[in-house]
């Protein structure tokens, strides 16, 4: 089974500020998804990530408890970019305006970086040598020992 669209949920304390953190790191937004209580974060094609009110969120999930991104972990919203060097940039960038710095990962052939966004979500950024990813992380390592 393929889908067509991906949209990811992800609560917000202050979706105004949220936005702005997002459009500080070059992002955009589609206003087909976007209103007093979301705003669609764009990350692809085919690729949306809905930033929602912590209010609203809680409609859609109303017998569960929202997750505090800053205290717990539900997801980890991972992102490729095309060179390490874009890695740098989006994650230095998310530092910049505000983010928490995570975790870097580098194993020659794949470099990644993460943060932490104003509301505790954790996004990854990763780059990954496309010999590898044609081959697999795991198969393309173990040829180049």
């Amino acid at each position: 089974m393929k889908h067509a669209m991906i949209f990811v949920n992800l609560p917000v304390a202050d979706l105004a500020a949220s936005r702005a953190f997002f459009e500080a790191l070059g992002y955009t937004f589609d206003e087909r998804f976007s209103d007093e209580n979301a705003a669609g974060l764009i990350l692809g094609d085919t690729q949306v990530a809905m930033l929602l009110r912590r209010d609203f969120y809680q409609t859609f999930v109303p017998d569960k408890q929202v997750a505090d991104a800053r205290s717990a972990s539900e997801v980890l919203v991972c992102l490729s970019a095309e060179s390490r060097d874009e890695v740098d940039a989006l994650a230095d960038g998310a530092v910049a305006a505000g983010a928490s710095v995570g975790r870097t990962e580098d194993h020659g052939f794949m470099y990644g970086r993460s943060f932490d966004d104003l509301d505790g979500h954790t996004w990854e950024i990763m780059w990954m040598d496309p010999a590898a990813v044609e081959a697999g992380p795991e198969a393309y390592a173990a040829g180049q020992s």
